[in-house]
This record gives structure tokens, C-alpha cells and sequence, in this order.
């Protein structure tokens, strides 16, 4: 590993499972691995190098271990179950999950711990492992394991039936608290919304989850499905807590948005290219062209609005949506909102008082930007911001 690479043992960052697999002890070939998916990922030498760990002493049994070995980190929770049905009275496995040696592996011990004991409850009703080792035949187990691994690294959830038997695994990451969700704020998905299995989530957010669109906020999400607002609030704030949403400014065709340096990489990568192209299309019928997605957002400049581009720029005829070009520009960082913070340069707003309507009757600290204000007054931001400038004691702070 280069010595710049981000990617180097202890740096912090989760990466992929790129191996499971079954271990045993057999009562005359010791310790062996049973199944793994892919094949031959850890290779025979290796186990052995690492055997007396995996399948560890009677004290290390049902404990969390790590091995690290050779590029490789090795994460499993052995258990021993105790029964005469069993060749020397005792049946060991050890269900284990392989990452880069470099990878953080903390988030994945309790699904190592959970799975582990899922295997425990099938052998101890079924047999259900052992009867594969026995048989020669693990296929319903590589089949099991091949499902953990694609769905913890793609969709960090996964859900597994065998027979009657059910359970969930979900990553959950130890962060800390995110920052209290705000009424103007809107919830978009990181992963798609069909991967999510209703009965992981409370009831209440189960009835969130089809308002949120990207475009939704917060306030409005509470009217649609007439939940109380800080009910909302909470079940979103959970949710960016698990890494399952994010949280976006509101689409409004009077904001104002600007160009960051990453938009030089829509230039240069051909992944980021298809990605922008097929997300933003009005239809997937007719495909809008890379040169004009750039020209889009470089255009996004400080004073000039969503309005003003698309008058410029006619994107319908581009065959881009607007409110998804925007949308995707802040998920990926290529563009970022411009707000408009309202400050009042003298404590006196009596005069205020007699000109103008309650909403702006009072003071402005420069720390509540237009949406939240026109979230909390109910009035729209247009109208919002013509009274404030009307008033000479109220300034703009743009950032």
C-alpha cells in the first residue's frame, strides 16, 4: 500500500465484506473451512496459519475475535454447542467475515454476533449445519452466505428466510447524534426505497417513508400524512442517524446556487458522467447530453437564480429536469446553495410595526436563513423577501 493511500491499516474507513465462509472443528480432520463464498478465498495455508485462533480454546468461545493476517482481517464469533448426538460430544463452528486489513470492522461485529447465533437456532432445532458438513452439500449455506455479503455491501441490510425462520441484519453505524432536522430541510435517500423492508422501522416512520422524494420537506411531509411535525422530525433525524437519508436545501426556482471545484469532475469521469445523465433526464426515452448538464452548472453563479438559468437555458429543450439537476448537483457536491440570512442593523422596529405585517415585526440575528423563515411564517419567499426590503433596518447576509 502507497504510503499516500487513504487506505492503510488503523485509517478509520469501513470497506467491503469481500469473503464469509463456515468453519468446523471435524473430529479427525481438526479444524477446516465447511463452505466459503467466493471460493478459495482463504486459502487452505492460510486457515491454517490462523486455525488455533478461529477455532479457539473453551474460554475464547462466544467472544468477538479479529485475526489480521496477510492483507486480510478475519472477524468471527465461535460457538460450541455440547451434545452426545455429536462426534466427541461437542459440535464447534465459527461463521467468519473477511475484510482488507486496513478496513474499520467495528460496525460489523454485532451482524458477525447476530448471524452466528441465527445458525445456532436452525442447528439446534434441525441439524441444519451439520447435516450439510456431513453431507457434503452446502449449498443452501453458500446461498445464504452469497445473500449476506451482497446485501450488507450494497444496501448495508439484509433479510433472510430458511424454512420458518426469519431475521434482519442492518449496519448500524456508532456516530454521533446529527444535528437537529428542521422543518424547511427535505429527506432524500441514499439507497433505493424498495430495499427497505417495512418491519425494520416503527410505525410512524413507516408512514413517512413514500412522501420522501427528495423534494418533500419536512413540514410538508407532516401535512401530507398528517403526523405531528415533531414526530417527523425525529423519525428523519433517526434516519440520517443510520446513514439511510440525507438532508437537502428546498427546490425553489428564486434560489440561488453555485459551482464548487468537484464539477471539474464531471468532466473527467465516465461514471459520474452516466450517473448525472440518466438522473437527470426529463425522459429515459431521450437522454440529455453531458456538455449541456456542465453548462447547467457551471451557469449556477451567485445572483442569478434557478429562474433566471432556465429562461437562459430552456433545459426542457435540453431534455433535462431542472429539479432533479439540481437534486443530483448537491448529492454529489458539484453545486452548492447560496442563502440568504436576514439581519436587522437596529433594534428598533417600531416603525416596522406600523408598515409591515406581524411575520417581519422583529428582530434578525443572521442566523435563520429565508427557507426556514418562510417555513415558519407560511408565507412565501418571494412575498417574504419584498417586504423585507422595503424595510431599511433589515439587511442580507448572502453565504
Amino acid at each position: 500500500m502507497e504510503g499516500n493511500s487513504k487506505f492503510y491499516e488503523g485509517c478509520g474507513q469501513e470497506g467491503p465484506i469481500r469473503c464469509i465462509f463456515l468453519c468446523e472443528f471435524h473430529p479427525t480432520a481438526g479444524p477446516r473451512i465447511t463452505c466459503q463464498v467466493p471460493e478459495n478465498y482463504i486459502s487452505k495455508e492460510i486457515f491454517d496459519t490462523v486455525s488455533h485462533y478461529i477455532i479457539p480454546k473453551v474460554q475464547l468461545q462466544r467472544c468477538t475475535l479479529t485475526v489480521t493476517l496477510l492483507g486480510s482481517k478475519i472477524l468471527g464469533f465461535p460457538v460450541r454447542i455440547d451434545n452426545k448426538k455429536y462426534a466427541r460430544n461437542a459440535y464447534y463452528f465459527n461463521l467468519c467475515f473477511v475484510c482488507d486489513a486496513w478496513a474499520r470492522t467495528v460496525h460489523l461485529e454485532p451482524l458477525v454476533k447476530k448471524l452466528t447465533e441465527y445458525l445456532l437456532s436452525m442447528e439446534l432445532e434441525t441439524e441444519w449445519l451439520s447435516k450439510q458438513s456431513l453431507s457434503g452439500d452446502a449449498k443452501a449455506l453458500s446461498g445464504l452466505m452469497r445473500q449476506v455479503m451482497q446485501d450488507i455491501n450494497s444496501r448495508r441490510m439484509c433479510t433472510l428466510t430458511v424454512g420458518t425462520t426469519t431475521t434482519h441484519l442492518t449496519v448500524v453505524r456508532v456516530n454521533n447524534d446529527p444535528a437537529p432536522v428542521k422543518d424547511h430541510q427535505v429527506p432524500v435517500f441514499l439507497y433505493s426505497r424498495q430495499s427497505f423492508v417495512a418491519d425494520q422501522w416503527d410505525l410512524t416512520t413507516n408512514q413517512i417513508l413514500p412522501y420522501i422524494d427528495g423534494f418533500n420537506h419536512v413540514s410538508k411531509i407532516a401535512a401530507l400524512t398528517d403526523v405531528e411535525i415533531s414526530l417527523v422530525r425525529a423519525c428523519v433525524q433517526n434516519l440520517v442517524y443510520y446513514g439511510v437519508v440525507t438532508l437537502v436545501p428546498i427546490f425553489q426556482y428564486c434560489a440561488v446556487y453555485s459551482a464548487t471545484p468537484k464539477l471539474r469532475q464531471l468532466t473527467r469521469c465516465p461514471g459520474l458522467q452516466r450517473q448525472c445523465v440518466e438522473f437527470c433526464a426529463r425522459s429515459p426515452r431521450q437522454l440529455p447530453k453531458v456538455s449541456d448538464l456542465f453548462r447547467m452548472y457551471a451557469g449556477m453563479t451567485y445572483g442569478s437564480t434557478i429562474r433566471d438559468l432556465c429562461r437562459r437555458m430552456k433545459p426542457q429543450d435540453l431534455a433535462i429536469n431542472e429539479r432533479k439537476l439540481v437534486l443530483f448537483g448537491v448529492l454529489e457536491g458539484l453545486i452548492r446553495r447560496v442563502y440568504k440570512y436576514p439581519v436587522t442593523v437596529h433594534n428598533d422596529t417600531s416603525s416596522v410595526r406600523s408598515s409591515h405585517s406581524a411575520c417581519v415585526a422583529r428582530t434578525y440575528n443572521g442566523l435563520v436563513c429565508m427557507d426556514e423563515l418562510c417555513c415558519q411564517t407560511g408565507i412565501p419567499v418571494s412575498l417574504l423577501e419584498e417586504q423585507m426590503e422595503r424595510d431599511s433596518d433589515v439587511v442580507f447576509i448572502v453565504k
